[in-house]
């Protein structure tokens, strides 16, 4: 056997295998049942490795917080003496200071949860805002960060060598910069104001995209209406098409429409969030960080 087992959950079964594969580690199903009320019980293999990692891509996280609190500690009472999370989507991480009294700072609490449960964490793209590097969101031993934007920069050079690439908001800048660098394409960032989850504004940077096949790129789509408000503005602007690529598809509610009806071609997305979108794998990038 192995000294490192993956333990994972068979809605996430295809990803975790291929992580697993190119790894060279074992792997194996957390059986989970659901009583009629409500409550779960789940079940790990009888015998785990000195090292265990649960892949567990944290969208729609509210009950998976659960899932992780049981299989983590079962896993140390199985004689596991290292438990390492994979989070390819990090949840929680966008509320990281009270705008108003009383509210409640979601990233400073989850991931002191997950510091106090886990030896080690590795994620995708963070959606940090005013912190710098994952170890402050969550202070565990071990913390590793990866970004999607060099993998989707790859996609993007084999489908569409002469894209510009525009990120939707003045945080994407970095971000567009990492994905542009290795293939030399042209880029910017738009400038954006949020009034609320569904109401933006977004404006355009200083740049000529007439009869330029643009490529929006970001680190998650969630509402779709950023997306869609610099889509239409780049089609405005002149350009001759536009595509969406993005680390974590996470589209809810009406997403998905609302970004096509704005006249976007195609929407690509990594597998960190299984989704119809998903052209770009992570599992070897995964792979190579945590060997």
């Amino acid at each position: 056997m192995s000294d490192t087992l993956v333990l994972y959950f068979d809605d996430e079964a295809t990803a975790a295998h291929r992580f697993a594969a190119a790894a060279g580690f074992e792997s194996a199903a957390v059986d989970r049942h659901r009583f009629p009320d409500g409550e779960l019980k789940l079940q790990l293999p009888a015998t785990l490795s000195a090292k265990v990692i649960v892949y567990r891509s944290l969208v729609h996280p509210n009950e998976k917080l659960i899932e992780l609190l049981f299989v983590a500690h079962t896993a140390r009472q199985l004689g596991a003496a290292d438990v390492m999370l994979i989070a390819p989507y990090l949840a929680y991480m966008r509320q990281d200071i009270a705008f108003h009294e009383g509210e409640v700072v979601s990233q400073k609490i989850i991931g002191r949860f997950l510091a106090q449960v886990f030896d080690g964490l590795a994620t995708i793209d963070p959606h940090l805002h005013r912190v710098s590097t994952l170890e402050e969101a969550s202070p565990v031993k071990r913390a590793i960060t990866l970004s999607g934007a060099p993998l989707l920069g790859d996609y993007i050079a084999q489908h569409i060598p002469d894209a510009f690439l525009l990120g939707p908001d003045s945080e994407s800048a970095q971000w567009i910069a990492s994905a542009a660098k290795k293939h030399g394409f042209d880029h910017a960032a738009c400038e954006k104001i949020r009034r609320g989850d569904k109401d933006v504004q977004v404006q355009l940077p200083a740049v000529d995209l007439k009869d330029r096949k643009v490529v929006i790129l970001d680190d998650v789509a969630s509402s779709g209406r950023t997306l869609a408000k610099a889509t239409r503005a780049a089609l405005e602007a002149g350009a001759s098409s536009v595509d969406v690529a993005v680390t974590h598809a996470l589209f809810a509610e009406d997403a998905l429409q609302v970004i096509r009806e704005a006249g976007v071609r195609h929407i690509w997305s990594t597998d960190c969030i299984a989704h119809d979108s998903n052209v770009v794998s992570i599992a070897a990038m995964l792979a190579d960080a945590i060997r």
